[in-house]
């Protein structure tokens, strides 16, 4: 989710990205998700959403020297039964411009990830996982 101010400039970098890949020999008739899928890229809003996780990974294991309680708030809820051990907790927000920070858009997505994604060993090792999860 992101802001309408900030959803003008997505759509405007999105644009340049989708003129950027006619420009590549023999694919300025293809459709674009078939362009990124051949160049080996995603849409803007993907790679964005991808970046959050890795950042919200590093937070939450201590790779960043950033305090998480800061950010999050882990959700230890004891009737809580399915998903991983990084669950975390979405707080209410009152204003609209709270649900468009770092630490309240990224939530959803990071507690549907699977056990193995979010439990990885290392950085690249929950890249790699991230983006077989995502089809990339």
């Amino acid at each position: 989710m992101w802001s309408p101010y900030l959803r003008k400039d997505i759509n405007v970098l999105e644009k340049v990205q989708r003129r950027a890949t006619k420009l590549v020999i023999g694919l300025k008739h293809v459709p674009y998700e078939e362009r990124l899928k051949r160049i080996g890229l995603t849409t803007l809003e993907k790679r964005r959403v991808r970046g959050d996780l890795i950042e919200t990974y590093k937070i939450l294991t201590r790779i960043e020297n950033v305090d998480s309680s800061k950010f999050f708030v882990l959700n230890h809820g004891s009737h809580n039964l399915r998903g991983h051990r990084f669950k975390l907790y979405k707080s209410r927000s009152r204003l609209n411009t709270r649900i468009f920070f770092y630490s309240q858009r990224v939530v959803e997505v990071w507690n549907s990830l699977l056990d193995n994604v979010v439990e990885a060993e290392m950085t690249n090792c929950l890249k790699i996982r991230l983006d077989k999860e995502w089809g990339i």
